[in-house]
C-alpha cells in the first residue's frame, strides 16, 4: 500500500516504540505500474457504468424497471449537502498501543494541558502545582470560514499542536498547526487541506502520532458515475486566504495497491483506502504523502507498534467459517503496512472486525482479530450495528503476501456470543474479552492457547472493556445502576474478581479516551470514568456537560469508590461557538499528573486530593477548580 519513505520513520521509532515482531511476508503487493494502467481501469469502469445505464433506461422504457438514480456514497452525499447549505512520558490518553498516540481532546505538553473543545484550543498551566488558564485560540486558520467544519482530534509533537478536523464545506480533512509557547501561548502557524471523504467513526480515531510522524486514515469513496480522478484522488494544499486553488495530487498510481480480486464499483462499491503520513520534524515545511489500497468500501483502520492495517470488506451470501447462516457474509482482505519501511502485503479473509479494538499484533508474530460474519466496518455508526456469528482469526504475519493467498479455514476459531447488535471487545495482554450491552454475559479467550472461550456471568451488560494493568474491568448498566466488574487474567483462566455498583448512573463518555487507569503498584491503582445521571446516558451525553468524574481504587482487583469530582457549570453556557458545536468526541476526562488527580468536564477543570477520612477508608476532596470558557483573559482563574 505504500512506500512512504518510511526508512526515516523506522529510525525515529526505535526509541519511541516497544519491540515489535519483525516478520518478512512471503511476497508483497503490486501497485499500478503507471498512470496509464490506472486510467485504463477507469475507462473500463466508465464503459461498464454506461452499459448499465443504457440497460436501465431500456428496461424502464418497457416498464420492467423503474428509473433508478445512481447511488452516491453516504459521505459524498453529506459533503454535497453541506456545500449546498454552506510525548509518551506525559501521556494522559488511554491508548490502544503503547507508543502510538491517538488524536484526542486533551493532551499534556510539559507544564501545560492543551484542550480542544467546540472549535477552540485552550491552554492551562499545571506546572509548579498550578491550575491556571493561559491562552485561547480558534482551532482553524485566521480568516477562514469554520462553518460546516468539525475539529475533533488533537496531537502534540514537541511544541507543535496539531488539530485534525473535517470540513463538509471544503470537502476534506483539515490539519491545523499551532505553535505552543513555553509560557502556554498559542500561535497559528499553518493549515493544510487534504481533499478526502468523511473519516468519522463513532469509536475509532483518524489520527496517530508515532515519533514525529503523523499518520491518519481517510477513505475515498469511488462513485462509478463520476470517475474523474479529481473526484476521489487525495489532493493537498496549504491554506491561503487569497485562493481556493493550488491543489496538488499526492497519490500517484504507483502507490495505489490492490489484490488480484476484481473490484466492481457498480455492484458492491469501491474506495481508495488512503493512509497519509506527514513529518512533523520540520513543521514550517511539512510534507505529506499518501498511499492507498483499492478495495470495497467497508473498512477498519488499526495501528500497532509495528504496522498499519487497513481491513476492507464487501458483501455476498456465504456460510461463515463452515457453518450455515442466512445473513450476508462479508468477504474481505486485510492489508499490512510495516512501519520498518518494508513493502506492504495482504491476506484474503472473510468477515469483518467490529472496530480497531478487535485487533492485536502480538509479540510472537501473529495477527489476532475478532470477526463478525455480518459486521459493516466502523465507518460513521456502523460499529454499533452488525449481525452474524463470531470467530477469532489468528494468522502468522509471515502468511501475508501479494494478496493472492487466503487465510486457511483452520485460522478461524468459531466463538460463542450474541448474533446481532452492538458488541464491545478489547485485547488485554494476551486475552481477548468481549460482550454486549444488552446481555449479562462476557467471554474471554486466549488466542495463543486456542482453547475454548470462557463464559463470565455478570450482573450487568457490557458497555466498556478496559485494561487495568495485566487485568481488566467491565463496565455496564443493569437497569438504572452502573456496574464495574474487575476480571483477573492469569495464564490459564479469566475469573471475576470484584465489583462496585453506582446507583442511578450511566457512562458520561462512550469513547475509549473517557477512561484512564493509573497503576500505583503492581496490584493497586486508581481509575476514573465520567458519569451522568441515568436519564442522561447514551446519545444524550453528547449534548451537554458531564455531571461528574468518578474515581475507584483497585486493590488486588477489589474495587472501592473514593469519590467524585463534580461539574458546576451549566449545559446552556453561551460560549459563542462558531464551529464544531457538538461534543462528538466527548467533553470529560479523568487526568492523572503524578500524584495529582484532575477532572476535565466541559469548560471546567476540577482538582482533587486523595486522603483518609477514617482508618482504612480513602476519599477524594476538591481542592480547587477553574473555568476556562471563552471570556476576557482577566477573568480567568477566578472561582
Amino acid at each position: 500500500m505504500r512506500h512512504w519513505h518510511l526508512a526515516a520513520l523506522a529510525l525515529a521509532l526505535c526509541a519511541a516504540l516497544p519491540a515489535a515482531a519483525v516478520v518478512a511476508p512471503r511476497a508483497t503487493l503490486k501497485a499500478f505500474a503507471s498512470e496509464r494502467e490506472f486510467d485504463d481501469l477507469l475507462a473500463r469502469w466508465r464503459e461498464s457504468a454506461r452499459a448499465l445505464q443504457e440497460r436501465r433506461r431500456a428496461e424502464s422504457a418497457t416498464g420492467a424497471l423503474s428509473s433508478m438514480a445512481p447511488a452516491v456514497p453516504a459521505a459524498a452525499a453529506k459533503a454535497a449537502e453541506a456545500v449546498a447549505g454552506a510525548t509518551a512520558a506525559d501521556s494522559i490518553t488511554n491508548v490502544q498501543t503503547a507508543g502510538v498516540d491517538e488524536g484526542g481532546i486533551v493532551k499534556r505538553a510539559g507544564d501545560h494541558l492543551v484542550i480542544l473543545r467546540r472549535g477552540r484550543l485552550f491552554t492551562v498551566r499545571v506546572g509548579g502545582d498550578e491550575l491556571r488558564p493561559i491562552a485561547m485560540a480558534d482551532a482553524y486558520a485566521p480568516g477562514s470560514d469554520p462553518r460546516g467544519a468539525w475539529y475533533d482530534e488533537m496531537l502534540i509533537h514537541e511544541r507543535t499542536v496539531v488539530v485534525i478536523g473535517y470540513s463538509y464545506a471544503r470537502g476534506g480533512t483539515e490539519i491545523g498547526l499551532f505553535e505552543l509557547g513555553r509560557d502556554g501561548s498559542l500561535a497559528w502557524r499553518a493549515t493544510h487541506h487534504l481533499r478526502s471523504h468523511d473519516y468519522y467513526s463513532s469509536r475509532n480515531y483518524a489520527s496517530r502520532l508515532i515519533g514525529s510522524k503523523l499518520v491518519f486514515y481517510t477513505p475515498m469513496q469511488i462513485n462509478p458515475w463520476a470517475l474523474e480522478p479529481a473526484q476521489f484522488m487525495p489532493q493537498w494544499r496549504r491554506w491561503n486566504a487569497a485562493t481556493s486553488g493550488d491543489w496538488q495530487r499526492i497519490l500517484p498510481a504507483t502507490r495505489i495497491y490492490r489484490t488480484d480480486d476484481e473490484i466492481d464499483p457498480m455492484a458492491g462499491g469501491a474506495a481508495l483506502h488512503t493512509v497519509t503520513e506527514c513529518d512533523l520534524a520540520r513543521p514550517a515545511d511539512m510534507r505529506c504523502e499518501s498511499s492507498a489500497v483499492l478495495g470495497p468500501p467497508g473498512r477498519v483502520f488499526y495501528v500497532s507498534a509495528g504496522s498499519v492495517y487497513v481491513w476492507t470488506t464487501e458483501w455476498q451470501r456465504r456460510s461463515p467459517w463452515g457453518r450455515p447462516a442466512p445473513e450476508a457474509m462479508a468477504r474481505s482482505a486485510v492489508f499490512r503496512l510495516p512501519l520498518d519501511g518494508g513493502a506492504p502485503s495482504a491476506l484474503k479473509t472473510t468477515g469483518s472486525p467490529i472496530d480497531q479494538l478487535s485487533f492485536l499484533e502480538d509479540d510472537d508474530g501473529y495477527l489476532n482479530v475478532l470477526l463478525r460474519a455480518g459486521a459493516r466496518g466502523e465507518g460513521m455508526w456502523n460499529a454499533e450495528r452488525g449481525r452474524g456469528d463470531l470467530a477469532l482469526l489468528r494468522v502468522p504475519l509471515s502468511e501475508f503476501d501479494d494478496g493472492h493467498r487466503a487465510a486457511s479455514r483452520g485460522a478461524y476459531q468459531p466463538l460463542p456470543g450474541p448474533a446481532a447488535g452492538a458488541l464491545q471487545n478489547r485485547f488485554v495482554g494476551d486475552w481477548l474479552l468481549y460482550g454486549a450491552p444488552g446481555q449479562r454475559q462476557a467471554y474471554a479467550v486466549r488466542p495463543a492457547g486456542r482453547g475454548e472461550a470462557q463464559s463470565l456471568t455478570l450482573a450487568h451488560g457490557v458497555e466498556r472493556i478496559e485494561a487495568m494493568g495485566r487485568d481488566a474491568v467491565l463496565v455496564g448498566n443493569a437497569g438504572s445502576d452502573l456496574h464495574f466488574t474487575s476480571v483477573r487474567l492469569s495464564s490459564r483462566q479469566a475469573e471475576l474478581a470484584g465489583g462496585f455498583v453506582q446507583p442511578d448512573a450511566a457512562q458520561g463518555e462512550t469513547r475509549t479516551h473517557g477512561f484512564f487507569y493509573r497503576a500505583t503498584s503492581r496490584d493497586e491503582g486508581l481509575l476514573g470514568l465520567p458519569i451522568v445521571g441515568q436519564r442522561r446516558g447514551g446519545s444524550a451525553a453528547y449534548r451537554g456537560e458531564s455531571a461528574a468524574v468518578m474515581f475507584l481504587r483497585s486493590q488486588s482487583l477489589a474495587l472501592q469508590p473514593v469519590g467524585e469530582l463534580r461539574a458546576r457549570g451549566g449545559a446552556n453556557q453561551n460560549d459563542q461557538c462558531q464551529a464544531s458545536c457538538v461534543d462528538w468526541y466527548g467533553n470529560a476526562r479523568p487526568i492523572f499528573l503524578g500524584e495529582r488527580v484532575i477532572a476535565l468536564m466541559g469548560y471546567e477543570l476540577v482538582e482533587g486530593r486523595l486522603g483518609r477520612s477514617w482508618p482504612g477508608s480513602e476519599r477524594i476532596d476538591e481542592v480547587r477548580r477553574v473555568n476556562f470558557a471563552p471570556q476576557p483573559v482577566a477573568a480567568w482563574g477566578r472561582d
